[in-house]
């Protein structure tokens, strides 16, 4: 598997690969490689899952032999994996059972990365996922929210939307989550203002933990 540095070798690195099941083992193995030789301080066993998950589209849903590549960015504070192939066909992830494979694979995406989405190219299309760099328990509770958030945008406008960057509508979503939320405890009896103030409370304390 050739690798080819473009940009900057410490910031930039693409892997390109055959989409074919022993191929997705070796690819994820070097880009774990790839994020050990940067020092990248992300989980590489969460990135290891990604990376198998994108490859494993590009066999299931584009065809086994199908030519593609992984590209792994570091973006910041942000790790940006991409994997590019000739099909214009975009994914569209909808809420999947317990029993049912089809399109678990890109909610888990969902569940470890902070963004992603799917947009056309020259060649094809790339799907994309970014992955924030800070570990420990603030990632937790992030993959906790985009589950949630995903659920609640599902269950108010219905799954099978078309795949793009979902940053504005999950911000919405929050909004709209957090004013149910407000609703439920008022009609409790509870105090809306104090439930967020120490809803603000505790997540000032473990944001200075972290």
């Amino acid at each position: 598997m050739p690798v080819s540095e473009t940009i900057d070798p410490r910031l930039r690195c693409v892997l390109p690969f055959k989409a074919v099941p022993v191929e997705v083992g070796r690819l994820r193995s070097a880009a774990a490689r790839q994020l050990a030789k940067w020092g990248m301080p992300v989980s590489v066993e969460e990135a290891e899952v990604i990376v198998t998950e994108l490859a494993t589209n590009v066999v299931k849903h584009v065809g086994e032999g199908a030519s593609a590549t992984l590209v792994l960015e570091w973006r910041g504070d942000r790790l940006r994996l991409e994997v590019h192939d000739r099909s214009p066909a975009l994914p569209a992830a909808r809420v999947a059972d317990c029993y049912e494979e089809c399109g678990r694979g890109l909610h888990l995406v969902a569940g470890l990365a902070i963004d992603w989405g799917a947009v056309l190219t020259a060649a094809g299309k790339a799907v994309w996922c970014e992955v924030p760099l800070s570990v420990g328990k603030g990632r937790e509770r992030i993959a906790r929210a985009v589950e949630a958030l995903e659920r609640y945008q599902s269950a108010k406008t219905g799954a099978g939307r078309r795949v793009r960057s979902r940053d504005a509508g999950l911000e919405e979503s929050a909004v709209e989550l957090i004013a149910d939320l407000l609703h439920w405890t008022a009609a409790r009896g509870h105090d809306p203002d104090d439930i967020l103030d120490r809803a603000q409370m505790h997540y000032e304390a473990e944001a200075d933990a972290a």
